[in-house]
């Protein structure tokens, strides 16, 4: 019983801790910028991982044990990905709120250094995320248009890979919230506002610059265009997305602006909206 007191004395000590601190001032429109346009270049060449390997259907079929098949309800990539985020929790990769797990872990300690993370987030809309529409988009939508047809049995490097673009999809997406906090905090009247009518239509209206995204798409087609040719010694490289066909590239640089345009961009305007939906809880 003694044990139990403290214990919950402890977590109320911190909860009230994280009531009072305020956010850090670090963040920035400018860091806000500098960070997304840094996670493309790492969400190119994730992409150009992956399209290394063919498809490998057999990695995403649900799998068979023993001698009576008994049927499990996961495939090998799922298995690989939890098990692979379960050392990476217990090695501290998610005391940053910048990463989020695709499965929930309950781990009980760290190997990982001990480090006091900035908290920049608001509390209560912290752990916004769309981790699942993202886990669905990859292995439904992109994935059979980055992977060619095919079969190598490198299973293993494969879902690897695969576990690299969802966790900078993941990280890209949902920090959003940042996103979302830094504008808040630019204009806290008008969102305050809109927050309180619950208007969904209006912050999204508000958060959206069209003639921004269309920089960030055209960007992002063009690094994959850079990023993803065979160089040689022989003279300068093409860098022309509209003289190029896609099949010079290591991966198609239209399916990298198709990623942004129909689902990083959108989805991150999602987690933005239900992260100010739950800035004033």
């Amino acid at each position: 019983m003694a044990a139990r007191a403290i214990y919950t004395a402890v977590v109320c000590t911190a909860a009230l801790l994280l009531a009072v601190v305020p956010p850090s001032a670090g963040l920035s429109l400018d860091t806000v910028r500098e960070f997304l346009t840094r996670e493309e270049d790492t969400i190119v060449f994730s992409l150009i991982e992956r399209a290394r390997y063919p498809l490998n259907r057999p990695a995403y079929d649900p799998i068979h044990l023993g001698d009576g098949g008994r049927r499990l309800n996961a495939s090998f990539a799922e298995l690989f990905i939890r098990e692979s985020e379960a050392v990476q929790s217990k090695a501290g990769r998610y005391q940053s709120l910048q990463e989020i797990p695709f499965f929930a872990y309950r781990i009980p300690f760290t190997l990982a250094p001990p480090y006091n993370f900035t908290r920049e987030l608001y509390s209560a809309a912290a752990f916004v995320n769309v981790n699942d529409a993202i886990w669905s988009m990859y292995f439904n939508e992109l994935l059979p248009m980055l992977a060619k047809n095919g079969d190598d049995g490198n299973y293993a490097v494969t879902v690897d890979s695969d576990l690299a673009c969802l966790q900078v999809l993941s990280r890209r997406i949902n920090y959003g919230r940042y996103v979302a906090e830094v504008k808040f905090r630019g204009d806290q009247q008008t969102y305050t506002s809109l927050i309180q009518a619950k208007d969904r239509d209006a912050l999204m209206k508000l958060l959206t610059s069209e003639a921004q995204e269309d920089v960030v798409k055209r960007r992002v087609e063009k690094k994959t265009t850079v990023f993803g040719q065979s160089i040689t010694s022989d003279g300068p490289i093409e860098t022309g997305v509209s003289n190029s066909s896609g099949t010079n590239f290591k991966v198609d640089p239209s399916v990298v602006y198709k990623l942004y345009d129909k689902w990083v961009i959108p989805l991150t305007k999602q987690v933005e909206v239900e992260y100010l939906l739950h800035r004033l809880d």
